[in-house]
């Protein structure tokens, strides 16, 4: 975040705020803190804590900036759950925090190399943080470095002081302070500093300091219990060092909330040399497609997607894959569709002669060739693409791209459908049922539900359609949406019988659910509801 933002609240608990740098971890060990962050408790409860993370979440799923992409999101969730799993069999989440926090990562198109922490156990990652590290190693030290700020409660212990405002008032102060350090206003964090006194403000950054020093050393042993290389620590603080040093302007490092850089670097390359040193890693095929896709995702613009062009001058293949893969969807987005497909299928033949197979990264490039395809409207060789899924290697257990492959097939047999009605119709509601067993067990995934919607009106169901969409709009909270979406499907539902009434009656029990919901935001909103101690 912005130098102004550093001293407030959540500021202290980002990785690399933008335009500057950070600075050192402190010494190490692998000794957790409880006490640091439990007695947090006795100002902010982790059940309002939480209220606060969703209040935020909320508003900031309907940013614009806010990004969904099933793939470069299931590859940062694929780092992100080993670390909450050693986190957990470490002690650092605890019988408190465990249950009731989000543990929950998500993504900002934003070019800014940024992360950070929110209240209730959140953590976003700005997309120009995935553009500049060099490998999945770095990227799981910041995201170790973030769920340290959320395990030992700094957020709850940066807030303490405004225990007695209202916890929504607190929500807005930290969504204000977000949006003043991603548009570079400093005006309303100056204020807060020109509040206080010298000698608080001085207090405050020594505090921050202490935070990120934790974080640092707890971090590190985090990600050595997840299995990941912790020179990718020293390694990701060297590349932080690099984006950010010709934008500091050398403020004295007691004026800053971040240890500096160069000494952070020092800490966690001692530690790694103690440690026995930091194992030499191949190039990575699956980080370099990550990568490439996060500079093409993070900047839209006409003039910046004529820059990928699919040319590198490395004799690497992993950066050869990655110059194709950006070069084929800027090209699809520039609906330059003759050399999209060529240069997909060019990454896809590197991948495939590597000497080192990744399935995961051959996976993610058929549906790379699937995602173009439809985007020509060629909706036959994008289900080809993914039919030769089928008999690809699997990717194991990370998941990686099963959620983009489903809505990709539901995409295809959709537009199948458009081409050829009554085409296939078992196919298209085997993908209908596919998605509605994912929101099961994700009944938030907003996405998926539009999806739904869309596949199950080209079924002819209406009702269910309606109901889907519906939901959509509720699990990115514009619940006013969502009400007046379940109020035409109550209406076309009058007279209903068969499975309609089944729908029907789904429908009236979910308005009333949504109807209670937002009358109850409301009298928080106007200060007469007290969210967050309520039992959960």
């Amino acid at each position: 975040m912005q130098r102004g933002t550093s001293t407030l609240l959540v500021a202290a608990l980002a990785w690399a705020p933008p335009l500057h740098a950070q600075g050192p971890a402190a010494v190490p060990g692998p000794v957790r803190l409880p006490a640091l962050g439990e007695s947090a408790s006795e100002d902010l409860t982790v059940g309002a804590e939480r209220r606060i993370g969703d209040q935020i979440m909320l508003e900031g799923r309907r940013d614009p900036a806010y990004l969904d992409d099933p793939v470069l999101l299931s590859y940062l969730q694929s780092l992100w759950a080993p670390l909450v799993a050693a986190a957990r069999d470490r002690g650092d989440i605890g019988a408190d925090t465990g249950p009731l926090f989000a543990w929950e990562v998500f993504l900002l198109r934003d070019r800014s190399v940024n992360a950070f922490a929110l209240p209730g156990g959140y953590v976003g990652m700005h997309l120009g943080m995935i553009a500049l590290a060099t490998s999945s190693d770095q990227i799981a030290s910041v995201l170790a470095h973030e769920l340290v700020h959320v395990t030992q409660r700094h957020i709850a212990r940066s807030i303490a002081p405004a225990q007695r405002a209202s916890l929504l008032g607190l929500a807005a102060l930290l969504l204000g302070i977000i949006a003043a350090s991603r548009t570079g206003n400093s005006d309303f964090a100056s204020a807060g500093i020109m509040a206080g006194q010298g000698a608080a403000i001085q207090g405050q950054l020594n505090f921050s300091r202490d935070m990120e020093r934790e974080a640092d050393r707890i971090g590190y042993g985090l990600l050595a219990s997840a299995g990941f290389d912790t020179g990718g620590m020293g390694a990701m603080f060297e590349r932080l060092d690099g984006a950010t040093r010709l934008a500091d302007n050398n403020s004295f490092p007691y004026l800053r909330s971040h240890p500096l850089t160069v000494d952070r670097i020092s800490e966690a390359r001692n530690r790694s040399l103690m440690d026995g040193g930091s194992r030499v890693a191949p190039p990575q095929f699956l980080h370099s497609l990550m990568q490439a896709r996060a500079r093409v995702l993070m900047d839209e613009s006409a003039q910046a997607l004529q820059r990928l062009n699919g040319e590198t001058s490395s004799p690497e293949p992993a950066d050869q894959a990655q110059a194709l893969y950006a070069g084929a969807l800027a090209a699809s987005k520039l609906n330059d569709h003759d050399r999209a497909e060529r240069q997909a299928a060019e990454a896809l033949a590197l991948a495939r002669a590597a000497p080192r197979r990744e399935p995961a990264a051959e996976r993610l490039l058929h549906l790379l060739q699937a995602q173009v395809r439809l985007a020509r409207g060629d909706a036959r060789g994008a289900a080809q693409a993914l039919q030769a899924l089928d008999s690809a290697p699997p990717a194991g257990a990370s998941g990686i791209g099963e959620r983009a492959e489903l809505l990709l097939r539901a995409q295809a047999q959709v537009a199948l459908q458009r081409l050829q009605p009554g085409h296939d119709p078992a196919a298209l509601r085997r993908s209908a049922e596919t998605l509605q067993t994912w929101l099961a067990d994700v009944p938030q995934d907003a996405l998926v539900w539009e999806q739904l919607a869309v596949a199950t009106d080209a079924l002819g169901l209406k009702l269910r359609s309606m109901r889907a969409a519906a939901e959509a709009r509720a699990a990115v909270g514009d619940l006013t949406g969502a009400i007046d979406r379940l109020r035409a499907a109550q209406a076309a539902a009058r007279g209903a019988s068969g499975q309609d009434f089944i729908e029907a009656s789904v429908i009236d029990a979910r308005l009333r659910q949504l109807a209670t919901q937002r009358r109850q935001l409301a009298l928080e909103a106007r200060g007469r509801g007290v969210p967050g101690d309520e039992p959960q």
